[in-house]
């Protein structure tokens, strides 16, 4: 029976009315999505930050701790009247200040919470709970302390957020803090935490009345892991003080295990003045600062090697047989072919060994011409290309690949880059200077440190880190654990190992100043050519001469000779080490008062 229009009609109201009532039910009834929602407008949602890792030295000394700090905030529409002056005192503000940061706060939003002042102490915190500031609330936070005072650059600091931080990692939000340099930045995943949530019940004035649901919807912040730093941080505090009105870099590893001892640079700062509300005053004081004290020359600056690169020069020409242990080369104060290398009075002729003793800059000269200019090569192109890639193994002219963000690779120049600048015409006495580490030579003090240790081991190494342990996890990244060979074999490094010793141990040697009774240290000075100034004085070294337990490196600039000034720190750096002491405190004196001129940008 077909029913009529006007029923069919009727029918679909009812269904429609039915369809609805039942809607409405489940939403206020059954479904307690609305009721939320309808409840937010009386909930307060609080992130909880967790407080980020602990660093420690290698031996379990604090570097880095966190300590309990606020957040004021306010929410504007419900704060009620209260005594303005009060609380400028409880925060060290004045007024006029505390009306500016509520304007500010009101103009954003008068629903949403605006932090107003940020990490105000335990102390200024309970205070503040003393007395009622209606619409007045604050949130746990933690700041960073630094008990040693010491390795600003190395751990680096915690900054605030901006808008293209967060763009870059949406995991954070405004307001948060994260890693901008050093450790902080590079291990800011493992150090962060995982921030949490508590929601509460406030009133019409702002007043918490309790938990929301009994927390049911809360979470927990989970604490950030503590990191063990391969830093010894005695050792990195006799660094900063030998340095101190200078300006260089002290690098030092352990030669088995690639971890760094000592990353100090110069000038550094105090970590403590990039925590609390006068960081950002202090960081423009710091950025604005000509000696660049934000700048980590250790892994950052391409100094020129100067004649620690020698030992380079000497391992590849023994590889590829255009040398002997016992070849030979006179010198005349200089290397005298074409426009010639100028060098220091000392005995001639000599052989390697000699010549890496007595830092001959016409050995060198010779050793490197002999390697680009070899025939089987067929042109300069390719035997310079083949001497390249030997420096490359040895770790320079690329990031080493350390845990250290900042790292630069420095430079070792191309076959392609010479063609370029003298249009195809160029020789091997055009480089020349290559062979004493200038020219177009760049390497961090990382760099020359991974050299030393690489001698020490007679031909690998590890990459340099700066972690220990992570304390969640059982093991560091493996390519700390993988070592890296040279191109050349570990028999030719004994000549060279043997020059290094005597060059400190021996008369006429040109390392005499880093002599330890009884350290059997092995060493390298450099004096490095500056067109801006004085020379920079530097030095690499390692100790025991078997079974090496250390490898410094030391680049003062404009410090002159390697033996003036970098040799004794080095020295003094592994003296600490190896035996616990310093036998020589009138060599710390020597350093400590010794007056370096800088041209203006370094004042």
């Amino acid at each position: 029976m077909k029913l009529p229009r006007a029923r069919i009609l009727q029918l679909a109201v009812i269904a429609a009315f039915a369809v609805i009532v039942l809607r409405l039910f489940y939403i206020q009834v059954i479904d307690p999505t609305y009721k939320i929602n309808a409840d937010n407008n009386v909930l307060r949602y609080t992130v909880q930050y967790p407080p980020r890792g602990e660093v420690y030295d290698r031996n379990g000394e604090f570097l880095v701790q966190s300590k309990e700090a606020y957040d004021l905030v306010a929410v504007p529409r419900e704060v009620g009247p209260f005594d303005t002056v009060r609380l400028a005192s409880i925060l060290g503000v004045t007024v006029p200040q505390v009306r500016k940061e509520l304007r500010k706060a009101a103009s954003f939003s008068r629903r949403r919470p605006s932090v107003l002042f940020k990490q105000i102490s335990k102390e200024d915190k309970l205070r503040f709970e003393e007395y009622s500031f209606p619409g007045f609330y604050t949130v746990y936070r933690t700041v960073r302390s630094y008990p040693r005072k010491i390795a600003g650059n190395l751990l680096g600091y915690v900054g605030e957020v901006d808008d293209k931080f967060i763009e870059r990692n949406p995991y954070y939000r405004s307001g948060d803090f994260a890693g901008m340099s050093g450790i902080e930045k590079a291990y800011e995943e493992v150090l962060r935490g995982k921030k949490g949530i508590k929601i509460q019940l406030v009133d019409v004035h702002g007043i918490p009345k309790g938990a929301y649901a009994d927390g049911m919807y809360d979470t927990m912040p989970e604490p950030g892991v503590a990191i063990t730093c391969t830093i010894d941080a005695r050792l990195q505090a006799l660094a900063e003080e030998l340095l101190a009105g200078k300006v260089g870099s002290v690098v030092a590893i352990e030669p088995a295990t690639g971890e760094i001892l000592v990353m100090a640079s110069s000038p550094s700062y105090d970590p403590d003045e990039m925590v609390g509300r006068n960081r950002g005053n202090n960081y423009m004081k710091l950025l604005r600062d000509p000696r660049r004290p934000l700048y980590n020359r250790a892994v950052m600056s391409p100094y020129p090697p100067g004649s620690t690169f020698k030992v380079i020069n000497g391992l590849i020409g023994l590889q590829e047989g255009v040398l002997t242990p016992g070849t030979t080369y006179p010198c005349h104060m200089g290397y005298t072919v074409g426009r010639g290398v100028k060098c220091h009075n000392h005995s001639s002729p000599l052989d390697l060994t000699g010549a890496v003793q007595n830092s001959c800059n016409a050995y060198f000269c010779y050793v490197l011409r002999n390697v680009v200019d070899n025939r089987k090569y067929g042109s300069i192109k390719n035997g310079f290309d083949v001497w390249a890639d030997y420096v490359r193994s040895f770790g320079y002219g690329r990031k080493l690949g350390s845990d250290f963000l900042d790292e630069r690779g420095g430079n070792v120049p191309s076959a392609e880059y010479y063609n370029k600048k003298y249009r195809g015409s160029w020789n091997s006495l055009t480089i020349i200077s290559l062979s004493i580490g200038q020219g177009e030579l760049g390497a961090t003090p990382l760099q020359m440190a991974n050299l030393a240790a690489t001698v020490a081991n007679r031909g690998h190494f590890r990459i340099p880190h700066v972690v220990k342990r992570i304390h969640d996890r059982d093991s560091i990244d493996a390519r700390f654990y993988e070592e890296h060979y040279t191109k050349v074999d570990p028999k030719h490094f004994d000549p060279v190992v043997e020059g290094m010793w005597r060059a400190v141990h021996q008369p006429g040697g040109t390392a005499g100043i880093a002599r330890v009774e009884g350290l059997d240290i092995c060493g390298k000075t450099g004096t490095a050519q500056n067109p801006h100034g004085a020379d920079h004085s530097t030095f690499m070294c390692f100790a025991p001469r078997n079974n090496p337990r250390i490898a410094v490196s030391v680049y003062v600039e404009n410090g002159r000779f390697g033996a003036t000034i970098a040799a004794p720190i080095a020295s003094l750096i592994t003296e600490q080490y190896l035996t616990d002491t310093i036998t020589r405190p009138q060599l710390v004196d020597y350093v400590k008062n010794m007056q370096i001129a800088y041209p203006a940008y370094a004042k």
